[in-house]
């Protein structure tokens, strides 16, 4: 990203851009571009306390000042009721967020640059100043300004006194209380301690969401620099008594680390250099030694089922094949009734299974990693626990009080997976205003059929590598008749294009884009003589600037604004709205239909054009979850999505640029013994 010229935006345009920084535990720091916190999970610590989960804002923000000659400017900007003081946002000239956040701030004889750093694997921040012009030295402050709370809810000032304690010069702890945990901040000046509350600091993006936006935040002191020309001071916080210079060591050595992509990148392609960038915000490096994605920034508890479908972008499309094995190595064991958790609580509880379709997602994994690395121990330790889950689904509900059975998983005579579950919203379309689902798709969704069918033949295309020839022949018959009762169930030969969902009473006529995975799975269920018909319906009601829609505009159930309280909002999140991550289907399946000509090529980089530029001028580097469906297409949702990025990214390079990035890793682990096949698979 290159640096933003400031002088174009008012307070309005800075406070719409949000950066977010990751430590790649779970853990961020995220504010606008001006330092303003607008979201009660902005923060410049927010920290995992059990990775990747139980985050906490610690530090939401700091007050700077500059002195010269005793003449004081303040570098902060906060919103307060009826006013914004102070207004250091006039004094902001540039940003850039390349390799990590720093500001250009400038007064009468004098520039502050200022830099955000996050330890990797670590809880810690560490802001740096340096003074870069003039020709005298400044008197500089900053003064912390602590939250001390989990991220969904707010603090005010109370009755507790928090104990500052001098470890050593210049190392301070912050005594944790039965409701806080200690947290140390570390300095090369000098500490005065000024304990004292910061009252009513307004979050207008949680009051335009309905929630509650007022907060207090507390101070333990004020710390001091003589700030020479060309000199810089640091501060640093964490949740471990760590030291400037201890801080900035690990700081050396993580920018020693260059990631390096197996193969070449396409040179001079600045559209897939930001990609590659914003692909890593997502990647989780857990103290136990695996891997992840973190779905969303900055609210959203981990989500299986979005980190999955980000996986092939996030991961292979960089060659980071050892971390996709460890994502499909850390959920397999996770695996119930052919069900994957959908969702690991931000409290840190039991794993959530709400999700008929997630287990579908990582049988897409892995049989995008088998087929990039030729790898046949991988394809021999996984393919006992794929084929149990293609057992578990068919046979589903397996148990009187499993996944499969709470939320109403079956298979069909004719091979098709369905899900009843009343009251409960078992698809990634799961909205649901109290006890009401917003978008009911009871039955068989296309999606989730289209998954199936995939999932059905990448185990036979593994049992086949293997040799196993029983397990090849039982899934072979299955994915025809899936394919046979898909192509004969979900055609809807009026609209030329696919029901959403089907049932033994109804067929849903609903114009969505969840048909586009039946063309663009690496096993596509469609017969192909139809891909372009339901390319063309889709392209004509759901595809917009940055997006496709939900829902087409003619349906009487469409809701084009993604604004308002939670149940507004809701109502139009799957009813309208338009995701990002949903071009990366239609990219493929035009690809796909089409041929990848020139000219396709061309049409399908337009569609992703308003996206890429998205990402390099608003987005900071980053895309969000949704758009409104009706223009002008204003963001919403979460400020960073990993489905958005990842998608993009898989498309870019597999379809725009027709490349492949993956490469060969060898498996670390020797094959274990594979069990022979079982005429249980079919159901006669």
């Amino acid at each position: 990203m290159e640096t933003l010229d400031l002088s174009r935006l008012d307070l309005d345009g800075l406070t719409s851009r949000e950066w977010i920084v990751p430590n790649h535990l779970g853990g961020f720091a995220s504010s606008t571009l001006c330092g303003m916190n607008t979201r009660k999970y902005h923060g410049l610590l927010v920290a995992a306390m059990s990775p990747p989960v139980r985050r906490m804002v610690l530090l939401s923000r700091v007050e700077e000042r500059v002195l010269m000659d005793g003449w004081p400017v303040d570098l902060a900007c906060n919103k307060y009721p009826g006013t914004v003081y102070p207004v250091g946002h006039t004094f902001l000239r540039a940003f850039s967020n390349d390799p990590f956040p720093r500001w250009a701030y400038q007064g009468d004889g004098w520039t502050v640059e200022k830099s955000l750093q996050l330890v990797h694997g670590q809880n810690t921040v560490v802001l740096s100043y340096s003074l870069l012009g003039g020709r005298k030295a400044v008197d500089f402050e900053l003064r912390p300004l602590l939250a001390l709370r989990g991220i969904h809810q707010l603090s005010y000032q109370r009755n507790v006194r928090f104990t500052v304690e001098t470890k050593q010069s210049g190392l301070h702890r912050v005594a944790p209380t039965s409701g806080t945990p200690e947290v140390f901040f570390a300095h090369d000046g000098q500490f005065t301690p000024e304990a004292f509350w910061y009252l009513s600091t307004v979050y207008t993006r949680e009051q335009e969401r309905g929630y509650a936006g007022l907060e207090d935040v507390w101070s333990p002191g004020v710390i001091r620099w003589a700030l020479l020309p060309g000199e810089t001071v640091r501060f640093v916080c964490s949740t471990d008594p760590v030291d400037v210079a201890g801080a900035m060591e690990r700081l050396e050595r993580q920018s020693a680390v260059v990631s390096v992509p197996p193969m070449p990148l396409p040179g001079n392609d600045d559209d897939l250099d930001a990609l590659h960038r914003a692909a890593d915000l997502f990647t989780l490096h857990l103290p136990d030694g695996t891997d992840g994605i973190l779905s969303q920034f900055p609210w959203t508890a981990p989500n299986v089922r979005d980190a999955l479908i980000a996986a092939p972008g996030i991961l292979l499309s960089r060659g980071r094949i050892a971390e996709a094995r460890s994502l499909v190595d850390t959920l397999l064991p996770l695996v119930r009734d052919g069900l994957l958790p959908t969702e690991f609580p931000e409290d840190g509880s039991e794993a959530l299974y709400e999700g008929v379709d997630t287990g579908l997602w990582l049988m897409r994994l892995a049989g995008e990693v088998l087929e990039q690395t030729r790898d046949d121990i991988d394809a021999a330790r996984w393919f006992a626990p794929l084929a149990q889950i293609v057992r578990d689904l068919q046979h589903a509900p397996a148990g009187d009080a499993g996944p499969a059975r709470a939320l109403g998983l079956t298979m069909r005579d004719d091979g098709l997976l369905q899900s009843v579950a009343p009251g409960r919203s078992t698809s990634w379309m799961s909205a649901k205003v109290s006890d009401r689902v917003v978008t009911p798709r009871y039955g068989s969704p296309v999606e989730l059929n289209a998954l199936w069918f995939n999932a059905l033949c990448t185990v036979r295309d593994v049992a086949r590598r293997l040799g196993h020839e029983r397990w090849d022949t039982e899934l072979s018959t299955l994915a025809l008749r899936v394919k046979e009762s898909f192509n004969r169930t979900f055609w809807n030969a009026s609209l030329g294009c696919c029901f959403d969902v089907v049932d033994d009473a109804s067929h849903d006529p609903a114009v969505r884009p969840n048909q586009l995975l039946s063309i663009s799975l690496r096993h596509p269920v469609l017969d192909s003589a139809r891909w372009k018909d339901v390319i063309e319906v889709v392209h004509k009601s759901l595809l917009v600037t940055r997006g496709l829609r939900t829902l087409s505009p003619t349906d009487p159930a469409y809701h084009g604004r993604y604004v308002g309280d939670i149940v507004r909002r809701d109502h139009a999140y799957h009813q309208g709205s338009a995701f990002p991550w949903l071009l990366g289907p239609l990219v493929t399946a035009y690809v796909r239909a089409y041929g990848p000509t020139p000219d396709t090529r061309r049409t399908v980089r337009a569609w992703l054009r308003p996206c890429l530029d998205y990402l390099n001028d608003q987005g900071v580097g980053t895309l969000p979850e949704l758009f409104d469906g009706d223009a002008p297409h204003l963001p919403g949702g979460a400020v960073a999505d990993a489905r958005a990025v990842g998608e993009l990214l898989r498309c870019y390079t597999q379809d725009v640029l027709v490349t492949t990035p993956w490469t060969p890793v060898p498996s670390p682990d020797p094959a274990p013994p594979v069990p022979d096949g079982s005429n249980e698979l079919i159901r006669q």
